[in-house]
């Protein structure tokens, strides 16, 4: 069985660049594996660190973790983002979400009308060339999204849009699948 190989170098914390090695170490103590997309964007500490501060923010903001997840998946989903999907399935579960729920969100629906709303506005940022259609951001307001969960929403599409991007460029194997090979090569 031949596993898949990324096209940039999956760093670790005894290969990567010096200045990525903070947040790699971050990484491995608060998840426990480091996943492959951050391996890949350790190759960059600017990137890595700019990814890593704003997705600590984003994680402290406004928005429920729910909603967050339900934005990520509909993104991952929009985009065919295998990778994303594959460790969004979990998360999301562990946020609460229920199976009916993560199905709605990935065609950027929910049961929960607010949310609904929400995920409308946000299919709107990445289907049109122009900005959303005004009723849409009308029908999130009244649903009772602020101005500034709805920057927020729209900060969140742009790092998933940026992880799947990277995860797609840089052909970006499924966490695990680096660990298989190397148990593969050492037999």
């Amino acid at each position: 069985m031949k596993t898949q190989e990324s096209r940039f170098q999956v760093h670790d914390e005894l290969t990567a660049p010096e200045r990525s090695l903070p947040v790699l170490k971050g990484a491995v103590a608060g998840g426990g594996q480091l996943p492959n997309f951050v391996g890949v964007l350790a190759g960059s500490p600017a990137a890595l660190r700019a990814y890593a501060r704003f997705r600590s923010e984003l994680r402290h903001g406004a928005l429920p973790l729910k909603t967050q997840q339900r934005i990520a998946l509909a993104v991952a989903e929009h985009q065919g983002s295998v990778y994303a999907l594959a460790t969004l399935l979990r998360t999301a579960r562990e946020a609460g979400l229920p199976l009916d729920e993560i199905a709605q969100a990935r065609r950027f629906g929910s049961g929960e009308e607010r949310e609904a709303a929400m995920l409308r506005f946000v299919r709107a940022l990445l289907e049109g060339d122009s900005a959303p259609p005004l009723h849409l951001h009308e029908e999130a307001r009244e649903a009772d999204w602020t101005d500034e969960q709805l920057l927020e929403a729209v900060s969140h599409v742009a790092l998933n849009h940026f992880s799947n991007l990277l995860t797609r460029a840089g052909d970006v194997p499924l966490d695990g699948s680096a660990e298989e090979a190397r148990l593969l090569q050492a037999a």
